[in-house]
């Protein structure tokens, strides 16, 4: 069907839209249509309208080269058809009889001109136009729905060439220019036209297939979106050695709870993406967002030997650019930030609404950083400093004791050796 692809872009002036939206509402207009249906009723009110113009031109034409007759009244009869079904489905608001109506005449009409003027040779192949019919039933219905029209194209094309000597025997003279003539034009416009219609759909095609590659790496990493794509294949795979991040926002609910839900959402939308631009620099993987939480890897999926120092510069930007970050209404964001290290797993969960996930005791440590932590503070397990130590000066927090894991030696991370009075 149309709503297969997205029609192209309007045009960004208001005045304009509003234009556009008349032209879409006009024809066979109904309130509780959805915006897919306006946007077929306006095609097929287009193609329509453009077959019946076409239609009096042809009808014209065979009138000067044949005189008044049947083979000029027959395009005259598509117009009068087709015509006639746009004013129907206008009346009853139901556009599908002029999309039915026009794939009939395109298909018959034709069919008969070529039978009328004497065959495939003496008509110059006139249906050609026929096998429009069967690519207007591909822009508004399945591909299954589509294949009877197509079928129907083929038994009278099959028709026009078992029966094609009674045809010219019973057909007027035709000179061989005017032949010429119309096989020119019959091939040649009507190619032009399947031509546009599929190089339409394929551009549009091309357009969704990239807006879901980008959705997809959205929500998958690069390494692993392509090889989704080519399996359905469990995809897990351990890492040795790799660094989470847990960021988390402090008081939350006090902070946000004299704020209209629109602004704090923009409030959050604005600090998170902030937080995205940074993970690119760094190039880590931005695992997920729930709500007020941030998490971030650092050696997965691909591993690096710096996974830990990649996780430290990231956690310390990240804290300096809270700190740039202008108040509102009063009031200022504080993230506490847990870092830890050590081997993990990492795979891809779910078959619909699929995510790209860890697990393992790192990822639960990590957590446990980041909620035994202090506002605006890195804080960070012993695995994690023995890596980071030689280019972080670290403060010992000393011993604490960690839900399900007892007491563990942890850190606070202040800045980079070589920037010592570097704010955090």
């Amino acid at each position: 069907m149309l709503n297969k692809t997205n029609p192209p872009p309007g045009a960004t002036n208001p005045s304009s839209r509003r234009d556009n939206m008349n032209l879409r509402t006009f024809f066979a207009y109904d309130p509780q249509d959805s915006e897919d249906t306006r946007l077929e009723k306006f095609a097929i009110f287009l193609v329509a309208s453009s077959c019946c113009l076409a239609g009096i031109v042809w009808c014209a034409m065979y009138y000067a080269i044949f005189g008044w007759g049947f083979i000029s009244f027959l395009p005259l009869c598509f117009v009068l058809f087709v015509g006639g079904a746009l004013i129907v489905s206008h009346l009853t608001k139901n556009h599908t009889i002029a999309i039915y109506m026009q794939i009939i005449c395109i298909i018959y009409i034709t069919s008969m001109l070529q039978w009328s003027i004497g065959g495939v040779f003496a008509s110059g192949f006139v249906m050609a136009w026929a096998f429009c019919g069967p690519t207007v039933a591909l822009v508004f219905f399945s591909v299954k729905r589509s294949l009877p029209w197509f079928v129907l194209y083929l038994i009278n094309l099959f028709i026009s060439v078992l029966f094609n000597d009674y045809f010219a025997s019973h057909g007027p003279v035709v000179a061989e220019s005017t032949r010429l003539f119309f096989f020119i034009m019959n091939v040649s416009f009507s190619s032009t036209v399947v031509f546009i219609f599929a190089g339409y759909y394929v551009a549009a095609a091309n357009r969704e297939r990239a807006k879901a590659n980008a959705l997809l790496l959205n929500v998958l990493p690069k390494e692993i979106a392509p090889i989704l794509k080519a399996s359905n294949a469990t995809i897990a795979e351990h890492y040795d050695s790799a660094s989470v991040l847990f960021a988390d926002i402090v008081g939350s609910t006090p902070l946000f709870s004299d704020m209209e839900p629109a602004a704090a959402v923009d409030w959050l939308n604005d600090i998170f993406s902030m937080f995205d631009e940074l993970v690119d620099k760094y190039q880590l993987e931005k695992i997920r967002t729930i709500g007020d939480n941030y998490m971030v890897a650092s050696g997965v999926p691909t591993p690096r030997p710096d996974h830990a120092q990649a996780l430290i510069h990231l956690s310390l930007d990240m804290l300096h650019s809270l700190e740039q970050l202008p108040s509102r209404n009063g009031k200022r964001i504080d993230f506490r930030l847990g870092i830890n290290s050590g081997p993990l797993v990492a795979g891809v969960i779910g078959k619909t609404k699929f995510h790209y996930d860890l697990w393992g005791d790192a990822v639960n440590i990590a957590s446990r950083m980041e909620s035994h932590g202090e506002a605006g503070q890195v804080h960070i397990t012993d695995e994690t400093y023995r890596l980071i130590k030689h280019e972080f000066n670290c403060a010992p927090r000393g011993t604490i004791e960690i839900k399900g894991k007892g007491e563990m030696e942890t850190y606070f991370v202040t800045s980079r050796k070589s920037q010592t009075n570097e704010p955090i």
